[in-house]
């Protein structure tokens, strides 16, 4: 499996993930890293197949129009968001680079629309829903604490350990983690019951 982390510009991060034997590919969160992401495809003659949004926000979104006429990639998004992608996605629905599975994990809470993709059940592409000894923001139009603990609390913290995260920003301390980590590390994943989280939201 080819897998690449690219941030260009800003904070903002895009992912790369390819088949090597059968050369197909996805860009999830194309941001403002276009420019890298179409010589990497070129280069490496991948065909890029899917162009996936973690959520609808344009600092995650901004390449997906370039991308798209260059490449003719599908754009997938969830059923929620606005504008709707050319393939709608639910929660556990899987789409395929080749053999590669990439399930969809429904974590609304940044956004209505917010997912995360499990690849190939090591690598989690967490989008604003979880970052490095962080999370999300809720006060968004859109945001709802109360999805969002559900997201982290009832979805993500039920990964397995190992898992890696990479988040959609490069907010933390370091790029990448693991689920493990952040379960251990990050403060907002300390036990909360709802109430408590909700509280901690508000003065965050």
């Amino acid at each position: 499996m080819f897998f690449m982390q690219i941030q260009q510009h800003g904070d903002n991060f895009s992912y790369l993930v390819a088949d090597e034997k059968t050369q197909e590919a996805a860009v999830i969160d194309s941001s403002y890293n276009a420019d890298v992401i179409i010589k990497i495809v070129k280069d490496k003659n991948f065909i890029l197949k899917y162009l996936i949004n973690t959520h609808g926000h344009s600092d995650h979104t901004a390449g997906n129009a370039e991308l798209c006429s260059i490449f003719g990639a599908k754009i997938a998004s969830h059923t929620q968001s606005n504008p709707a992608g050319d393939i709608s996605l639910e929660d556990g629905e899987t789409l395929t680079l080749g053999k590669i599975p990439l399930r969809v994990i429904y974590t609304p809470g940044h956004t209505p629309d917010g997912i995360c993709l499990l690849v190939d059940n090591q690598k989690l592409l967490t989008g604003d829903t979880l970052f490095v000894g962080e999370c999300g923001r809720t006060d968004l139009p859109g945001g709802n604490a109360k999805s969002l603990y559900d997201s982290l609390f009832n979805k993500l913290m039920k990964l397995d350990d190992n898992i890696e995260v990479y988040p959609g920003h490069d907010y933390g301390t370091a790029p990448f983690s693991t689920i493990g980590t952040e379960r251990k590390t990050n403060y907002v994943l300390q036990p909360r019951n709802l109430s408590a989280f909700l509280d901690f939201m508000s003065q965050t």
